[in-house]
């Protein structure tokens, strides 16, 4: 049977599309990555995410996925056999899946702080590290990853962002991530940052500050306009 093709349409500089090309390589999936111009989408990417029109897309045997932490999901149910990033016990899989949330419903506030100054980024900030003292508190005691003793979703979900806000906080001059602060979770990034798959889909750090500088001014430029 010939094997089903697997494209992913995304952008290097997109964490969420990091997630879902983290979840492939981990799992062996071989696949397409196509490149997007977020500023001239194209016709397929459309086509594929008619709704939101928006990356990651997963494209499996011509039939799409949206949504990064739904195409985690998907690729984990696809490939079981394969490096389960997923609990096999019902109970652990129901916590994986609580931090899952926990952690795309709270992680809005990184993403506020990077596109706002003043009252509101304070705000955002703060919220950012109540998230970080939640997870430092009640998500990592005593383990290596979210999951135990091997990486899982939890992680890729956490740690790819974790990666952008260390961009984040170089382009708003800003400490989050404190290590005396949150001594569990930076023993965590050193332990996520180093799994060969991780690495070889983050992009280059100084590029993304590059990047990231450059979008903060556009975006900054914009608020001030409509204001």
């Amino acid at each position: 049977m010939e094997e089903e093709v697997v494209k992913l349409f995304g952008s290097r500089s997109s964490p969420f599309c990091c997630r879902v090309e983290c979840a492939l390589k981990l799992k062996g999936v071989k696949y397409e990555y196509i490149t997007e111009d977020l500023s001239n989408k194209s016709n397929l990417l459309l086509q594929y995410n008619p709704v939101h029109k928006k990356i990651p897309v997963l494209v499996h045997g011509g039939k799409a996925v949206v949504e990064s932490m739904i195409i985690l999901e998907y690729i984990e149910e696809t490939w079981p056999e394969v490096n389960p990033l997923l609990p096999a016990d019902l109970h652990e899989r129901s916590v994986a899946r609580f931090w899952m949330k926990f952690i795309e419903d709270k992680c809005l506030s990184i993403w506020q702080a990077f596109r706002t100054k003043g009252e509101q980024q304070t705000k955002a900030i703060a919220d950012s590290l109540e998230m970080l003292k939640t997870i430092e508190e009640h998500a990592l005691t005593g383990k290596a990853f979210f999951n135990g003793d091997n990486i899982g979703l939890t992680d890729l979900a956490f740690g790819i962002l974790v990666y952008w806000s260390s961009v984040i906080e170089v382009v708003i001059k800003v400490k989050i991530l404190d290590a005396q602060t949150f001594p569990l979770i930076t023993s965590w990034k050193q332990r996520f940052m180093e799994v060969s798959e991780i690495k070889d889909c983050l992009p280059n750090y100084d590029e993304l500050v590059t990047f990231f500088k450059l979008r903060r001014e556009i975006v900054l430029a914009a608020a001030a306009t409509s204001s």
